[in-house]
């Protein structure tokens, strides 16, 4: 049997006839720039985030740094985020001139650690930069309470938390939220695409200005600001809009396939399986598995054999990538984060996974393991 890690080809299947249409509606009609199509998918997502304003942008990592410039963050300027995320995070960071400040993960969940931020806020910190990893939210209500006290804004890495709740509560749950909607995400377009959610109308409005070289509502040849080329493709929101009518549907399916995932590895000691926070819905854009005391990549390697493909999220905490090194950051500095960087191993997981599937994965994962 040969498993995936993500089957985005039974997911056009599906929806091959619809997709099909809209592409061809969209070429015929020339309409690749902006238009109603973007219009329509940024109303469609803000209703879906029970937020007031959506702005669509090239992709996840420019949705975070257009977030972050409409913020007002900028050079001198202190942002607080997590260890164990994709670089995208805190390239935003740089990008706008602002300085990196790490805190670990939380052993429970690998989301941002809130009992480490307060210790590490300063009077430079303007911003604190929670990722909602894997699909499941960070405790964006503990984060409120430090982010209040200290005048802070939360800017959410939402990129892969695309219906994700907290209490009760879709994201955006801070002030800011940051989507990606790179094809393997929840919500994935055919090509890379993100988005700004907020419900604050200001920088709503500098996003969409930023976005589109600085130009403000009705300028064309006029520039109130200078900006950047970050607007998302009209292809892609047209594409978006059809995929968002069956992402709470996916996002169940996810949700199935990991309870079952979590019923066949509940008694093999070696492993620790996902845990979902009381207060959280998580949408498992990633089943993420640690491996304890055994050799990760002996049994990545046994899985490759069987056909089934599984990938790792992430290998190599940010503060120990080359690119930080001038952070200056030592090693053992975020134990938790460094820890389980040698422990992950990210499951097949998509909504079109079948039983058999699963069964199959768990199946070989544990011979792998008495091997």
């Amino acid at each position: 049997m040969n498993i995936p890690f993500v089957d985005l080809k039974a997911q056009y299947s599906r929806i091959k006839d619809e997709i099909d249409a809209k592409i061809s509606e969209v070429v015929s009609n020339a309409d690749f720039i902006m238009g109603q199509n973007v219009e329509k998918f940024e109303k469609e997502f803000a209703q879906f985030c029970n937020a007031k304003f959506c702005s669509g942008v090239s992709s996840g990592t420019s949705a975070l740094h257009l977030a972050l410039k409409a913020a007002g963050i900028k050079q001198g300027d202190e942002v607080i985020t997590v260890a164990n995320t994709f670089i995208a995070t805190t390239e935003a960071i740089s990008q706008v001139g602002a300085t990196i400040k790490f805190v670990d993960c939380d052993p429970v969940t690998y989301t941002i650690d809130v009992k480490q931020i307060e210790k590490a806020i300063t009077s430079k910190t303007k911003a604190i930069l929670p990722v909602h990893l894997y699909g499941q939210c960070a405790d964006v209500k503990a984060i409120r309470e430090i982010a209040n006290k200290h005048n802070l804004l939360i800017i959410e890495d939402a990129a892969q938390a695309h219906g994700a709740e907290h209490h009760g509560k879709r994201v955006p749950v801070g002030d800011i939220a940051c989507f990606s909607f790179y094809p393997g995400k929840n919500l994935g377009a055919y090509g890379d695409a993100g988005a700004v959610v907020t419900n604050n109308e200001k920088i709503a409005e500098l996003v969409n200005a930023y976005r589109n070289h600085g130009r403000l509502p009705g300028e064309k040849y006029e520039h109130s600001l200078e900006g950047y080329n970050e607007r998302i493709d009209a292809l892609q929101a047209a594409i978006l809009s059809i995929k968002l009518k069956y992402l709470c549907s996916w996002n169940n399916m996810r949700r199935k396939n990991a309870v079952l995932y979590n019923e066949l590895l509940a008694d093999v000691k070696e492993i620790v399986t996902p845990i979902e926070s009381s207060f959280n819905k998580h949408i498992y854009h990633l089943y993420v598995i640690r491996i304890l005391d055994k050799n990760r990549e002996k049994i990545m390697e046994a899985l490759k054999k069987q056909g089934i493909a599984t990938q790792i999220h992430y290998p190599i905490p940010l503060h120990e990538q080359k690119a930080y090194k001038h952070l200056n950051i030592i090693k053992g500095a975020f134990p938790i984060s460094e820890q389980y960087a040698k422990q992950i191993i990210s499951l097949p997981m998509f909504p079109e996974m079948t039983e058999e599937q699963i069964h199959y994965v768990c199946e070989k994962l544990k011979e792998a393991l008495k091997e």
